[in-house]
């Protein structure tokens, strides 16, 4: 059985999420992709501890697919790292994830 994931990523803003997102739509790389927008990041960066407005994206794909979405989001986003991160979706409504079957890539 194909294991479905979900990719959390942070965007700089709600346009660069937007262009993110799309692009792993319409290329069958993600089923949906929601946008949180506004969240507060802390992090360290290069020995400095950072403060960013962020937006963040819920990416649902599979992961046979991982790796097209890690190599398209990296393509499209402005950061030298980009947090790229992906869970195992456990289980699921079977009409939903029956739907993402229909609609990414095999």
């Amino acid at each position: 059985m194909e294991k479905y994931i979900l990719v959390l990523i942070t965007a700089s803003s709600a346009e660069e999420g937007e262009k993110i997102g799309a692009s792993l739509v319409e290329e069958g790389l993600a089923a949906c992709c929601n946008i949180i927008p506004e969240i507060k990041s802390i992090f360290k960066w290069k020995g400095e501890i950072c403060k960013e407005k962020e937006v963040l994206l819920l990416v649902k794909s599979k992961t046979s697919l991982f790796k097209r979405v890690e190599a398209q989001v990296k393509k499209l986003h402005s950061y030298e790292v980009p947090e790229i991160i992906a869970f195992p979706i456990e289980a699921g409504l079977q009409d939903y994830l029956k739907w993402m079957d229909e609609v990414l890539k095999t």
